[in-house]
């Protein structure tokens, strides 16, 4: 597998993870809604349950966002890694453009 190719699957693992990550905080907020709305109504049983269920929504997304900050922890090594690979293949093009950079900073700071 390329360096590209790896790159693009771990996007998409990532992508899916934010997918899912984003339908479980909308669903625990649909079930905190709906208890809500149903407070005025319930017995101290059905509220037990109530407490019981968002704990258990909750603890499924924070076990998500355990996964999401797991994944863009392997995004950024990947990034970090392949930027390592590319200025240690590439050590005169990254200083011509780190001078690049510097020049045009230095022009547009000394137009104000």
């Amino acid at each position: 597998m390329t360096m590209d190719s790896e790159m693009i699957a771990r996007q998409r693992a990532g992508e899916d993870t934010k997918e899912r990550l984003v339908k479980d905080i909308r669903s625990v907020v649909d079930d905190a809604d709906h208890l809500l709305q149903e407070v005025a109504d319930s017995s101290s049983q059905e509220l037990s349950l109530a407490r019981t269920r968002i704990r258990e929504k909750l603890a499924e997304v924070g076990y998500r966002l355990g996964d999401a900050r797991t994944v863009v922890a392997e995004k950024a090594r990947g990034a970090a890694h392949a930027t390592h690979e590319y200025v240690a293949d590439n050590p005169w093009q990254v200083l011509a453009l780190a001078a690049a950079i510097g020049f045009l900073v230095g022009l547009f700071a000394s137009r104000r």
